[in-house]
């Protein structure tokens, strides 16, 4: 078995979840093994270890855990998206579609500058529609030096058409 194979062996499908017709993607059985937790902050590191990133900016809250890790690894800073009230100081915020509603999404003002080259990290694309919001945010901020990745794609539902094609976008599993 070679390392994708193992660590798309590590991630539960939940049926029905959030609500009927969603096939829930569950990483944190591939959270929970060493190895593949290993295996895929690893790859990641290897993916942007020579892009000069400066800021990895995650999106709530899954995109937090191997974000903050990459982020590390990387030598660069950590910067949050979170829902809609969740942080304490000025920010910048945007609304948009999920595959299953709506939601608003906010970045502290300050957390980024123009000169940053940002990595943005989300565990899942879906539909793409938290991350065009994301790109919304980061340009109202000012940055424009932008790349894109993400643990794994549901290849199915297209998200990565949503995402204007100016931007790099590196999936691990799809």
């Amino acid at each position: 078995m070679n390392d994708l194979q193992f660590l798309k062996s590590k991630i539960r499908v939940i049926p029905d979840f959030p609500k009927a017709g969603i096939l829930f993607q569950d990483i944190t059985t591939l959270l929970k093994d060493a190895e593949a937790l290993s295996k895929v902050a690893d790859a990641l590191y290897e993916e942007y270890k020579n892009d000069g990133i400066t800021k990895v900016v995650c999106v709530e809250s899954r995109g937090f855990i191997l974000g903050g890790i990459l982020a590390y690894k990387l030598g660069a800073g950590f910067v949050p998206i979170r829902k809609k009230g969740k942080l304490p100081a000025d920010t910048y915020i945007t609304t948009y579609q999920l595959e299953y509603g709506e939601d608003s999404i906010e970045l502290h003002k300050g957390a980024i500058d123009a000169n940053d080259k940002v990595l943005l990290h989300d565990d899942l694309l879906a539909t793409g529609g938290t991350t065009v919001a994301s790109i919304d945010l980061l340009k109202q901020s000012g940055v424009s030096n932008i790349e894109i990745c993400f643990l794994m794609e549901i290849s199915e539902l297209e998200g990565r058409k949503n995402i204007p094609q100016q931007y790099d976008v590196f999936t691990l599993i799809k």
